[in-house]
């Protein structure tokens, strides 16, 4: 199984059908799904196919969302990483972003933070990116701390079938700065 990234606390690894149940157990809970549209999973045959999913990303673009693992107790806490977006996004195609999502009992413990940064680091060192992007729902605080934390700027606004998200970038000049 590879390993993208490691820091003290966690590992970022591919995401594998074995992370279905914790997959499942974040993406059924409401509370996950707030900013997300409202639309959490029914089925955990939803997290497989998603799962199915990232790893064709992997195959076609060569990157896609990591497997975030606690390292003290090797358990599944969330997802992270870099994903290419190829579908027309803020007037934007063809792009790279940094993204996560975790177990709610997982909140508030830094692995968000973590996770971007070395999702960030991997992009700027190991895929020589010029510019990675990020989204956030305008009223999810949570997350828009998470991406300024990392050091992403907001540089603009939009909206996505009526709700205002906001739009952050970080260039690997600003970023070698950090």
């Amino acid at each position: 199984m590879k390993i993208f990234a490691e820091t003290d606390r966690i590992i970022l690894r591919e995401i594998t059908l074995e992370d279905a149940p914790l997959m499942f157990k974040m993406d059924s809970d409401p509370e996950v799904h707030k900013y997300l549209g409202s639309n959490p999973l029914k089925k955990i045959s939803e997290s497989e196919e998603i799962i199915r999913f990232i790893r064709q990303q992997y195959e076609e673009n060569g990157i896609g969302r990591w497997a975030v693992i606690d390292k003290e107790s090797n358990q599944f806490v969330g997802w992270g990483g870099i994903k290419f977006i190829t579908t027309p996004i803020n007037d934007r195609n063809q792009f790279y972003e940094v993204g996560y999502r975790f177990l709610k009992e997982h909140w508030g413990k830094g692995y968000a933070t973590e996770s971007a940064k070395a999702s960030l680091k991997y992009a700027f060192e190991k895929m020589n990116l010029e510019t990675v992007y990020a989204m956030a729902h305008g009223e999810n605080a949570g997350s828009r701390h998470v991406l300024q934390k990392s050091g992403l700027k907001i540089t603009g606004h939009f909206d996505d079938e009526g709700i205002k998200c906001d739009w952050f970038e970080i260039s690997r000049e600003d970023w070698l700065k950090l």
